[in-house]
């Protein structure tokens, strides 16, 4: 098999070195960021949000941000950083908190997509050059020797077929990731107006209006 590719690859020409480089990079990114969500999924924790959602109901603010693990997953991030600045704005805090933690989620899923494109694009560039060789080499031969002009046909073809590879394999976990991103964004809106009106109304309760 791996002398197959490599016939594949010398035959394609040297527009499957820059399609080689895309899909190493796609694969080091997947690997990072299927790390990434894995470490998310597992600091996660409801329990720790529910006590934190608790704290800052019963008005216990600083305990809130002290709840252990606090920080680890994005969503406790973004309420910690809410209470800490809750004297400037308990909702731009939060905003700002969970815009950077967003970005982080979207790390690497910009050059994923680039490659999507540029992948096929590679592919096709290889296809005209293929064909551009084959009628060179016709115009040089003629009909006499028809083996030259399929070898840069077949040059063609697969650089067109291994650009779409490259592509193919790269948008499915791009769409996942995308998924799961913005899965992880709803999320967080949720929980942080939750958290908007339990702080509210510890507020309230802590300042009861006059009889």
């Amino acid at each position: 098999m791996i002398l197959i590719l490599q016939a594949l690859f010398e035959r394609g020409g040297p527009i499957m070195w820059p399609l080689l480089g895309c899909s190493l990079v796609s694969l080091t990114i997947t690997i990072e960021r299927l790390f990434y969500w894995t470490r998310q999924k597992w600091a996660f924790s409801m329990g720790r949000i529910d006590r934190m959602m608790a704290l800052t109901d019963s008005a216990a603010y600083g305990d809130a941000c002290h709840v252990d693990g606090v920080g680890r997953d994005a969503a406790s991030g973004v309420l910690a950083a809410g209470l800490k600045h809750r004297q400037h704005g308990l909702t731009e805090a939060m905003q700002v908190e969970a815009s950077g933690r967003i970005d982080g989620m979207k790390q690497g899923l910009s050059v994923l997509d680039t490659i999507v494109t540029m992948a096929p694009l590679l592919g096709i560039l290889g296809t005209v050059l293929g064909i551009i060789t084959s009628f060179e080499l016709l115009g040089a031969s003629g009909i006499e020797d028809p083996k030259a002009v399929t070898g840069g046909i077949a040059q063609a073809l697969i650089t067109t077929a291994a650009g779409l590879t490259v592509a193919i394999i790269t948008l499915i976990p791009l769409n996942y990731f995308v998924e799961r991103t913005q899965r992880e964004t709803r999320r967080l809106e949720q929980l942080a107006t939750q958290f908007e009106v339990a702080y509210r109304r510890s507020r309230s309760n802590s300042n009861p209006p006059p009889v």
